[in-house]
């Protein structure tokens, strides 16, 4: 079975930027779309974007615009998370994620990273 991981994470401040890796390994996972979510102590994990195996794009709409931006390599089997103008409130554990795409935007995905912290101060 595949395996996600993911990198990147980290403590920093706010306003800064912070690309966030995630590696795939293995059947399904080398070929599936993917995607990144996050969770808060106490609170949901939360989506924030997917992409497709062909590079189409999708984000949450309660998050901010322009400040998440996805992309992949396929040939390097590899996924980012880039978050520019990080605010205290992005401070989270962030995992990436692979499903069918309207499972990640809309249910709950079959394959999870361990997730990577992410702490911003002010």
């Amino acid at each position: 079975q595949g395996q996600l991981v993911e990198s990147g994470g980290g403590s920093v401040q706010a306003g800064d930027s912070l690309t966030l890796a995630c590696s795939a390994s293995g059947r399904p996972l080398d070929t599936y779309n993917r995607g990144w979510y996050r969770q808060t102590p106490g609170h949901e994990r939360e989506f924030i974007a997917a992409i497709t195996w062909s590079g189409e794009t999708f984000y949450s709409e309660k998050l901010e615009k322009g400040r998440f931006t996805i992309s992949k390599d396929n040939a390097k089997n590899m996924v980012w998370l880039q978050i520019d103008n990080l605010k205290p409130e992005d401070t989270a554990v962030y995992y990436c994620v692979g499903d069918f795409v309207d499972t990640i935007i809309n249910g709950v995905p079959k394959y999870w990273g361990r997730g990577t912290q992410v702490t911003v101060s002010s």
